[in-house]
């Protein structure tokens, strides 16, 4: 059995060297214009930069191209893909077959990830797109662990989970903020990923703030809580599951690091010392609720329970 591999989405490059000390394997990264929901905006120069640090250190990088493409930016992708195979990246992220045909072409030495956010759903679709080229397919946030653990007993493909963070309810490609309030006659400058701007969506009957942003992509409204499986990591590590990922959108450096360290600590102490691993693992969740805000509670997402909207 081998370590399942730790992703982590920095913010900006100053964060690479930091979170690969702190255990990251690698990293997802990329700019709003050809990737989805990042926790960071990462410019060609950034990447390269962060591809570089990242290199020096042993971890890899997955340059995000995943968004939702319409025909006017179909001539980009082509440069876009060569631009992220000469800077070094180790994978593309992607949803849209467009950028898989692209890839094909263009760099077809690419390592490639599919990434649709929802429909990775059973393990022939994951073994479908593993056929078409794919090396790699992140599972939806709303199946079951059950699920997670049948679809990599029958994936040919790396099946990678998220285990930690936020997670989007809800996507508009239209500026539904901008233009509500462009309609109430209303100036409001969008800014995305900008703590002191964030916007929520109020839930008086439950009780609820779904935070809300607008990128080039369109709206988006996450999830009240955050997903967070530390303390059943074991399931999936029996099962073999490839790749652990920690979502750090809307979320602070720090906070990121932080929740870096206490999964290294948990994969570490399972693949090191198995037997007392369930009496050891309590203190990482104290840990992570210790520095949880108070208005995001962790939850273990749909991992155990039905699916419900």
């Amino acid at each position: 059995m081998k370590k399942p591999e730790l992703l982590v989405t920095p913010i900006t490059s100053e964060d690479i060297l930091p979170l690969a000390e702190a255990g990251a394997d690698a990293f997802i990264i990329g700019e709003q214009r050809y990737g989805l929901r990042l926790a960071g905006e990462f410019n060609r120069d950034e990447v390269k930069k962060s591809i570089e640090l990242a290199h020096s250190k042993g971890k890899k990088v997955y340059v995000a191209m995943n968004a939702i493409f319409h025909n006017e930016k179909l001539e980009e992708l082509k440069d876009y893909l060569k631009f992220a195979s000469d800077a070094g990246a180790d994978a593309i992220v992607f949803g849209d077959p467009a950028v898989l045909m692209t890839a094909k072409e263009t760099v077809p030495e690419m390592k490639l990830h599919w990434n649709t956010e929802t429909t990775a759903t059973n393990w022939y679709t994951c073994n479908y797109w593993g056929r078409k080229g794919a090396k790699r397919s992140v599972l939806a946030r709303e199946i079951s662990m059950e699920a997670v653990v049948e679809i990599k007993e029958k994936a040919e493909v790396e099946i990678e989970v998220q285990v930690h963070g936020m997670t989007c309810m809800f996507q508009s490609k239209r500026s539904l903020l901008g233009n509500y309030f462009l309609y109430q006659d209303k100036v409001m400058e969008i800014e995305n990923r900008k703590q002191q701007k964030d916007m929520f969506l109020h839930d008086n009957e439950r009780g609820n703030k779904y935070p809300i942003f607008e990128d080039q992509n369109g709206t988006h409204i996450m999830s009240p809580n955050d997903i967070c499986i530390i303390d059943e990591l074991q399931d999936m590590m029996e099962a073999g599951v490839d790749s652990f990922k920690i979502d750090g959108i809307l979320k602070k450096p720090e906070y990121i690091l932080a929740v870096t360290k206490a999964y290294r600590k948990a994969i570490d102490l399972y693949f090191e010392d198995p037997e007392n691993y369930e009496d050891q693992k309590d203190s990482l969740l104290e840990e992570l609720e210790a520095i949880q805000p108070d208005n995001r509670p962790f939850d273990t997402g749909f991992y155990f329970k039905e699916t419900v909207y």
